[in-house]
């Protein structure tokens, strides 16, 4: 039997789980306690996301790597082209994209690049950056995704036809019915 020198084993009170710890950084699980991603990310971006959750112990600047292509996949989604970022975000913030969330997604994507770049961000062991990253690419999607779909459903059941046809006339749209 071989002893490790400064290896814990933590028992969490919260999922009633074990964590492995190396000095002071957690082996096992290796997820950590990275969010889980918003129910309403789309599946292309829910595969870098997890990935990312499963290396963030290992790697804070592998993950961040992976969240930033997680930004740019979200922008595809919402109908850009989604073959450069910065342009994708430009055009997002044109159709009306609040600056809140231009500074989100502009986050992710300028630490994003510096973790595979060379730049002024050294990511090598900041999981903290990583970890409020993953909060960030939730904030996008429930922003983006979740809030409009839930609105979306609430007008469309709630709203009666005859007041959607009025608010159509009142804002010279076309009649939804």
């Amino acid at each position: 039997m071989e002893v490790v020198e400064n290896m814990f084993l933590a028992y969490c009170s919260h999922c009633s789980k074990y964590s492995i710890w190396l000095k002071k950084y957690m082996v096992y699980p290796t997820t950590g306690s990275a969010p889980l991603p918003n129910s309403d990310m789309p599946q292309e971006v829910i595969q870098d996301y997890e990935e990312a959750r499963n290396i963030i112990e290992l790697s804070p600047r592998g993950a961040v790597a992976l969240l930033r292509l997680c930004v740019q996949k979200l922008c595809k989604h919402l109908g850009e082209k989604g073959e450069n970022i910065n342009t994708d975000i430009k055009n997002l913030v044109s159709k009306g994209l609040p600056v809140r969330m231009q500074q989100v997604l502009d986050s992710v994507r300028v630490i994003g690049n510096n973790a595979v770049h060379p730049g002024q961000i050294d990511l090598i062991d900041d999981r903290e950056t990583a970890y409020k990253l993953f909060g960030f690419i939730n904030i996008i999607v429930d922003m983006l995704i979740t809030q409009p779909k839930q609105i979306e459903e609430f007008y469309n059941i709630q709203v009666p036809e005859s007041a959607k046809a009025a608010i159509d006339k009142r804002d010279n749209r076309p009649s939804t019915n």
